[in-house]
């Protein structure tokens, strides 16, 4: 198929999930809905693909509306849980171990496979860093969208579930859309973004635009709203991006490998439940917006559910933001030092 209908059909597919996803009253309909037709497409052999760049549009997306969430008052407000933003990078650390040792001794694989395809951090930047060390990059982006996509699809349906949204909101410095100022705030954050894939940090699509636009919101410069075609188009290029990773022939050669990955995730998932839940009735937040804080999910998938759901935006936002920041610094040295005490 000619790769620019490859491109038309793949955001079709995902723009019709995306609807029947706000039909049936789903969680993050425009992220879920693509993410789960769009990989089961993928795995029957289809010929999906995003267009180069698109994932990219989403992350700016995220990174933008994030950044408007942090008013010079929610900003003193988190110098208050300095403390626990910092266990809980720690935290994220040891978790990262911990999943690496069980998944080398259910699925067989050396520990610097196992520790790179659990340290939670970007795929991207894990894969690269894996291959730097001897890892096979295919396999840790392999455990990496297995790791994102478990928990995009198990916390949001599991917060339906039980009812918890609102239960932690805050609002934006700015609840109006302004088209001009739209366009300033694109010229403010678009450099950035470019500055930061530049200098080759990872996620820059997502930390340079959110930088942006925070520091423009903590001096109070208020340009607009995001409007609501941006943020549902942003989640679609992130459900269909992560969905097009899958293939058919990878889950045949890797099957063993991938069903290990997704049984330690699952344990993951129910211990970083419990963590949040004991950290949030130690500082005084809600459970609900700990446990997305705590979660081994990524930057963008996460934050979009605490935005969606109204859950303590800025806290989940700094709890990823210094993780991610911590785990890019340390992940290469910390491995160096753990692969002398596990050589195989």
């Amino acid at each position: 198929m000619h790769t620019l209908a490859r491109y038309a059909l793949t955001l079709l597919i995902g723009f019709l999930a995306a609807q029947a996803a706000v039909f049936l009253y789903s969680p993050l309909p425009w992220m879920i809905g693509p993410l789960f037709v769009v990989s089961l497409g993928r795995l029957r052999g289809w010929p999906l693909a995003v267009f180069p760049g698109g994932r990219q549009m989403g992350q700016w997306m995220v990174g933008t509306t994030l950044g408007l969430y942090f008013t010079p008052a929610i900003n003193a407000q988190l110098l208050h849980f300095s403390g626990a933003i910092v266990l809980g990078t720690v935290y994220a650390l040891a978790l990262g171990l911990a999943c690496a040792l069980l998944l080398r001794r259910w699925s067989h694989v050396d520990f610097v496979t196992a520790f790179f395809s659990m340290a939670i951090g970007g795929s991207s930047e894990m894969s690269l860093q894996g291959e730097r060390h001897g890892a096979p990059g295919y396999k840790v982006a392999a455990a990496h969208s297995v790791r994102l996509m478990l928990v995009v699809m198990i916390i949001p349906f599991s917060y339906k579930f039980l009812g918890l949204h609102r239960l932690d909101p805050y609002t934006p410095a700015v609840a109006q859309v302004h088209y001009g100022g739209l366009l300033w705030l694109i010229a403010a954050t678009v450099p950035m973004a470019l500055l930061f894939h530049r200098l080759g940090a990872a996620n820059a699509w997502v930390l340079g635009p959110l930088l942006a636009s925070l520091l423009l919101t903590a001096n109070s410069v208020e340009l607009t709203a995001m409007p609501r075609w941006i943020v549902n188009g942003g989640q679609l290029l992130l459900g269909c991006t992560l969905a097009s990773r899958f293939s058919p022939l990878f889950i045949h050669e890797a099957r063993r490998f991938l069903g290990a990955v997704v049984r330690v995730v699952l344990v993951a998932l129910a211990v970083s439940a419990l963590f949040g839940w004991l950290l949030a009735s130690a500082i005084g937040v809600h459970p609900a917006t700990m446990i997305l804080a705590t979660s081994p999910g990524g930057i963008a998938e996460m934050t979009l559910t605490a935005r969606v759901l109204e859950l303590g935006v800025p806290l989940v936002t700094a709890f990823h933001v210094t993780r991610a920041a911590t785990l890019i610094l340390c992940v290469g040295p910390l491995y160096r030092w753990l692969a002398r005490k596990f050589k195989d």
